[in-house]
């Protein structure tokens, strides 16, 4: 049944102009894997009649079974265009033949590490919004995570059978819906504008927004109704595109346009929009006819549409007749292929602009410039984005984008991991790769090689590298960028084996997991527990079933799920902390600060970084934070990994021989933030000046044996003297439900210091949306107690939102001590904070 063979693909790809990479990217449950089986089943991987059924992309039994998608699938697909349709294409291209990788993401946030790994290696994105629900929560996520990688969007309006069927809208209402969802879109892509990309936003009449229902396998743009009515009025397409959305009316009896309506009789009838006119009308009186059965009609109605059914499908009525009807009628996957070939970059054009957003190294290096000019003869540069398990789950492929050179079998490569540096020898493998294959779906193909510009898999190299890397020849390359998660693993549980013979095989299968899923993290506690942590209960559930079926194949018993919380200060020291060093030859002074929530914010998003040129960020700390310049000029680091919201600031005046044991100071600096002193947890938003330090003129008294452990002393005294607090994570909460569910909802939050701070209906449907905050502590059974309390109405989704300081301090008995005791002991420490003298020396 397939129409292509891999020889047809492998051409395809030294044309590069003729390549699309896109990702599928939207809200849960908002029809994603089931749009894409139209074009699968227009590039003839499955039938017609099962497209829409299969979710051909949902390869794992749990996401058929459960029906979302948990994994990003690719797919290579080759497609033929019309050649009246390749005039429209304004980018240079090579004959009608296409080849598209697809990717389709999952939409559930849990999973939304797998969504940046996919938008890494695409330069398009296909957003569907489901028509009824408009622009929800991860919508707004996805769409920010696309735009920050400098991904072009198009946006496709899913379901809208739903808007016809079950909420029976009127015309006018249906257009009115249609564009308040556009208008929330563009409102979304505006926020986050970049030169570089120029004007994205997504307009119907220009063709970069579709509608359709991917259940049913029908879809349309304004381009396909304009190419209609152009042959049939012998006006101008372009004409008739822009006159086909926003306020335009046609009057049949003047035959002339205008900006409003105008009557037609004396009765008082007024012209109609012609958006509804000219699109809807046909639709509307299709699903009218079919779905009350009046058989004359809908055969004359198929007979000026030039549809032929075949003999079996003429004797079906209602949904069925309607689905084969529509699918003729309008096919999906022509609006969506139009749609990408036409809007979408090549790779040739797409790298030009995200060169400088992928690249760690100097814009004018040859593997710059390759990735610039996507020249497969450059030296080859590939970032792999994630590792895929392979069917039998012994090996790993390893799943990228070639950026510039070509790869292929049998090429001796360096594997550059995260923490590579040029010109040293860490996290540095030298390697021949021992295959490449293409990734199609549930299936995989061998190919010989694969020029710049394409999406690939490697085998033989999942040994040398742990989630992601850069994989090149050249000897001088830098690494391209590390991904940027907007989600974090903030919720941990503790594993172990139900049989202590099975404890290799544990962590053999834990390695692979960590491997496997580009956000969870795998960790060994100080006691010797082995803690997974994953961003919500979902992905830990899905992580840990993977983990004892496929990875280690032994059963497991878990622990209850902890979360991760944040030590901070909440006042001044009230006094200036003073350590000696063990010989007594050295005195560090030092006070700790809170750091104003803004600055920390600005700091995990990274607008504010450690590479930042020190003056320029010293003026922007002083103008927007108010912070003295000279002190903001001495910033030594940030801390913990050298990235996190932990400043260490040098305010003291001729100091000698400070600059000797600043190395010393800085690694003490990222131990203390690591393990704070109350709950050995990662400090947040915490400011330590060093006020004085008094060392020993002679060096081998102040070695890193004397300062370092002083130093954490003295940041752990600074910090027991300014108020220590803790700091909880907080879930946003969005949900989605029916007017009468809403008591429900505010009864479960209240049960768990949970609060509602927006409720709005949407528009032109009986839902309600409901925001609210949700301690990540209190979350867990927090979808089955709400679908139990409203009847099974309301649906949430939660996504990590912010940190929030707990009332109180660990020092005195109350919530955060008990907490604070809790975390100790399941750490194995002894249960009381260590008392200050532990760390202050007196003069």
């Amino acid at each position: 049944m397939v129409n292509f063979t891999v020889n047809q693909i492998r051409n395809l790809m030294d044309h590069a102009t003729n390549v699309r990479n896109m990702s599928v990217i939207a809200h849960v449950d908002h029809g994603k894997t089931t749009l894409t089986d139209s074009l699968v089943s227009k590039a003839g991987i499955i039938s017609l009649k099962q497209a829409g059924n299969t979710r051909y992309t949902d390869g794992r039994p749990d996401e058929q079974e459960r029906c979302i998608t948990i994994k990003s699938t690719a797919i290579s697909m080759y497609f033929e265009l019309q050649k009246e349709d390749l005039t429209d294409v304004k980018q240079k291209t090579d004959g009608n033949e296409f080849l598209i990788n697809l990717i389709d993401s999952p939409g559930h946030v849990d999973f939304s590490s797998e969504v940046t790994a996919a938008l890494r290696v695409t330069d398009g994105a296909l957003v569907v919004v489901d028509c009824v629900e408009g622009v929800c929560v991860q919508t707004e996520t996805v769409l920010r995570q696309a735009l920050t990688e400098r991904i072009k969007p198009v946006v496709i309006i899913n379901k809208v059978d739903r808007a016809l069927l079950e909420l029976q809208l009127t015309k006018e209402d249906l257009y009115m819906s249609f564009q308040r969802t556009i208008e929330s879109v563009n409102v979304i892509i505006s926020t986050y504008f970049d030169k570089a990309l120029g004007e994205i936003q997504v307009y119907p009449e220009k063709g970069t927004v579709a509608f359709g229902s991917g259940l049913y396998g029908w879809g349309f743009t304004l381009r396909q109704f304009a190419q209609r009515y152009s042959k049939k009025f012998g006006v101008d397409k372009e004409k008739m595109m822009q006159k086909l959305w926003g306020e335009n009316y046609f009057n049949p009896k003047t035959r002339k346009w205008s900006q409003q309506p105008t009557p037609i009789n004396d009765n008082g009838d007024l012209t109609e929009r012609a958006f509804c006119k000219f699109v809807l009308d046909p639709i509307f009186k299709l699903f009218d006819a079919i779905m009350n059965f009046k058989k004359d009609e809908v055969k004359d109605m198929l007979e000026k549409l030039k549809i032929t059914l075949k003999s079996d499908e003429k004797e079906r009525e209602g949904k069925e007749l309607l689905k084969i009807v529509m699918k003729k009628f309008l096919p999906a996957s022509e609006a969506l292929l139009e749609m990408i070939v036409i809007h979408l970059p090549s790779p040739v054009v797409a790298q030009k602009y995200r060169a400088e957003t992928l690249y760690e190294g100097p814009a004018d290096d040859e593997c710059a410039i390759g990735i610039r000019d996507c020249d497969p003869n450059a030296p080859l540069m590939l970032y792999i984005s994630k590792m895929v398990p392979t069917p039998d789950k012994s090996r790993f492929y390893a799943f990228g984008r070639v950026f510039s050179g070509t790869v292929r079998s049998g090429l001796k490569v360096r594997i550059q991991g995260p923490n590579y540096q040029p010109g040293k020898k860490d996290d540095l493998f030298i390697k021949s790769i021992q295959r490449t294959i293409l990734m199609m779906g549930r299936s995989i193909e061998p190919i010989e090689d694969c020029p710049a510009g394409n999406i690939i898999g490697l085998v033989g190299i999942d040994q040398y590298l742990l989630k992601s890397g850069t994989i090149t020849t050249s000897e001088t390359a830098h690494n391209l960028k590390v991904m940027k998660f907007s989600v974090s693993p903030v919720v941990k549980i503790a594993v172990d084996v139900k049989n202590t013979n099975d404890l290799p095989k544990l962590i053999e299968g834990l390695k692979r997991l960590s491997k496997s899923d580009p956000c969870v993290q795998v960790s060994v506690s100080e006691s010797g527990e082995h803690i997974v942590a994953g961003a919500g209960e979902l992905h830990l559930e899905i992580c840990l079933k993977d983990l004892e079926d496929d990875h280690a194949q032994v059963p497991i018993k878990t622990g209850e799920p902890v979360v991760s919380y944040r030590e901070t200060v909440q006042t001044e020291s009230t006094i200036t902390a003073l350590s000696k060093s063990p010989n007594k030859h050295n005195r560090i002074y030092m006070k700790a600060f809170p750091l104003q929530e803004e600055l920390s914010n600005d700091i995990e998003n990274g607008k504010i970084t450690p590479h930042d040129d020190f003056k320029a960020r010293a003026r922007i700390l002083s103008e927007e934070y108010g912070w003295d310049i000279t002190d903001a000029r001495k910033i030594w680091c940030f801390g913990p990994e050298t990235i996190g919201p932990n400043l260490l600031v040098d305010v003291t005046k001729g100091v000698q021989y400070l600059n000797e044991i600043k190395d010393s100071c800085i690694a003490a600096f990222q131990w203390a933030t690591k393990s704070g002193v109350c709950a050995e947890e990662n400090m947040r938003s915490c400011r330590f000046n060093i006020i004085d330090v008094l060392l020993h003129a002679d060096a081998i008294h102040r070695g890193g044996g004397q300062i370092i452990p002083t130093f954490r002393r003295v940041i752990n005294a600074a910090a027991l003297t300014a108020t220590p607090g803790l700091l909880e994570p907080v879930f946003l909460v969005e949900i989605q439900c029916p007017e009468t569910a809403i008591g429900g909802i505010y009864g479960v939050l209240n049960k768990r210091r949970g609060h509602v701070f927006a409720e709005e209906q949407r528009p032109g449907t009986p839902l309600y949306n409901v925001k609210a905050y949700l301690p990540v502590n209190e979350s867990f059974g927090f979808s089955a107690d709400l679908r139990s309390n409203t009847g099974g109405q309301a649906f949430p989704q939660s996504m990590f939102s912010h940190w929030q300081l707990m009332n109180g301090t660990p020092l005195e008995p109350g919530k955060v001590a008990e907490i604070v005791k809790g975390i100790r002991k399941r750490k194995g420490f002894s249960e009381e904070i260590p008392s200050l003298d532990k760390y202050l020396d007196k003069l």
